[in-house]
């Protein structure tokens, strides 16, 4: 169902994305954007000898793909079409890493509506990134600013 506004969604309701795999390119990809070079990310020889054995992708890499992926489920099912600003982010972790070949996808659970006034509101929603293994990789805590409806 097509969400225009605050009153179109539900605490409890859930949204689990499309899957997307990582790959080298896009830790490359990643690098060059932000500049961060870490040789646990972009030196194969470096990331050998650590805990992880291998490269892995950056945290943020992960969680901005991750997010991301909501916006595959169709343009207006976790972002209304009353959407105004992305409102901040809770309780960040990084439970587990993101290797390369990883396929990611993210469960989304609204968990709190709050009404800001009479023509905006904030949608709250628990956020799990997991792995092709069913592994949480990255959770999160997001806020959204949406519309609300039109008091007639």
């Amino acid at each position: 169902m097509e969400k225009l506004h605050f009153e179109d969604y539900e605490i409890g309701e859930t949204f689990i994305t499309p899957a997307r795999t990582i790959t080298e390119t896009d830790i490359v990809m990643f690098a060059a954007l932000t500049g961060d070079w870490h040789p646990l990310h972009t030196d194969v020889e470096f990331a050998s000898k650590t805990s992880f054995k291998e490269r892995i992708a950056h945290g943020m890499l992960g969680l901005v793909i991750g997010s991301a992926l909501a916006t595959r489920l169709g343009p207006y099912a976790v972002l209304p079409k009353s959407f105004i600003a992305f409102y901040g982010m809770d309780s960040v972790r990084f439970t587990a890493p993101v290797r390369i070949g990883d396929t990611i996808h993210c469960e989304t659970k609204i968990t709190e509506l709050l009404a800001k006034d009479d023509s905006r509101g904030v949608i709250t929603n628990e956020n799990v990134i997991k792995n092709q293994r069913g592994e949480a990789v990255i959770v999160y805590v997001a806020k959204i600013l949406v519309g609300r409806k039109p008091k007639v």
